[in-house]
């Protein structure tokens, strides 16, 4: 996942909505096409290449097209400090250095379908898990049912890809499985820490020093590997996936995304990644061919709608629910920093 986040400020718009091609909803809906149809597009790429030297590719060519983006959407009217740009890197390390390497990896070993499901649900699952353990968020009964029935699902979800590999069918796939949920585990670190990286920067100025940032790792990491790819032999599908990857989920996805974001608000925003599984899914049965065991699509289901309560608590965004604590910013799903993981 590229897949992105919100900006981490802003209020819901009210209920008017905008018609025609501004539509911020239309505008929504083509980034999770995007993210979603990242998934299948990626195994395509690390099918032909090392999981690290794939990474690069997606990544290295992301960073650059958020430079160009950079330069032709970023706000130049204000001065960014050493300590954000710095701050801004350090949150690339996670979100784009140690998750993409989980996420490629897991992508070698499992269909890119288990990593369309247990990625974009679980993040924000473990996000507000976090948040509610050390009283960051307020607690709800719906909130808490909501946790337990996504635990629940991911239970009965990973134990579905367990029972393949006790059939010696599927101990890849388990294990692809648990790297996807490494990267969920770094995909929510890398939200929490987006309030404070975004305290001084724009959201779009933070996701480009991140992206560089991982994207210089991945080249280190990645260049014992690549000397032995056969880079002549690579035919024209493979880099048409990698350009796909790096100007589509990587830079036009986010700009979408911060557009949507501006009008609707980022709460709305964030319950509008629920519909990256669905595209993922989608295109993962339809070009690649993959699909779900009976066990692991009631898993998905059930990890799906639990973590669907946890996030909204049962209420469409922009309706009148519990406040907040006094005092505090909401570091929750609403408040996401933007990033590539899907």
């Amino acid at each position: 996942m590229s897949t992105g986040t919100g900006t981490g400020t802003g209020t819901d718009a009210g209920p008017g909505i905008v018609r025609g091609k501004d539509n911020p909803y239309l505008l929504l809906t083509a980034t999770m096409v995007l993210w979603g149809s990242a998934f299948s597009s990626s195994k395509v790429v690390v099918e032909q290449v090392p999981h690290g030297v794939a990474a690069l590719l997606r990544f290295g060519g992301g960073a650059l097209a958020l430079l160009v983006a950079l330069r032709l959407f970023g706000k130049r009217d204000r001065t960014v400090s050493v300590r954000d740009r710095g701050r801004a890197a350090l949150a690339g390390v996670l979100g784009v250095f140690a998750y993409n390497l989980c996420f490629f990896g897991g992508l070698a070993l499992a269909p890119s379908m288990d990593g369309s499901v247990i990625i974009p649900v679980m993040s924000p699952v473990l996000t507000t898990g976090f948040l509610l353990v050390t009283r960051r968020e307020q607690a709800s009964l719906t909130r808490i049912a909501g946790l337990c029935l996504g635990v629940a699902g991911a239970v009965v979800f990973f134990l579905g890809a367990g029972a393949e590999a006790a059939s010696g069918a599927g101990s890849a796939r388990l294990a692809g499985d648990l790297l996807f949920l490494l990267s969920a585990v770094c995909w929510a670190a890398y939200t929490l820490a987006g309030p404070r990286v975004l305290a001084g920067i724009e959201p779009l100025r933070a996701t480009t020093y991140a992206t560089l940032a991982g994207a210089v790792l991945l080249a280190g990491y990645a260049a014992p590997e690549l000397g032995e790819v056969r880079w002549g032999e690579l035919p024209t599908g493979f880099w048409l996936h990698v350009l796909f990857l790096a100007v589509g989920p990587a830079a036009v996805a986010n700009l979408l995304y911060y557009r949507g974001v501006g009008a609707v608000g980022p709460a709305s925003a964030s319950v509008m990644m629920f519909m990256v599984p669905v595209f993922g899914t989608f295109c993962a049965t339809v070009f690649l061919g993959e699909s779900f065991g009976a066990v692991q699509t009631v898993g998905a289901l059930i990890l799906l709608v639990g973590a669907v309560l946890a996030v909204t608590q049962g209420r469409l965004p922009g309706r009148p629910g519990r406040p907040g604590r006094p005092g505090r910013a909401s570091h929750g799903p609403a408040g996401r920093v933007p990033g590539q993981g899907r």
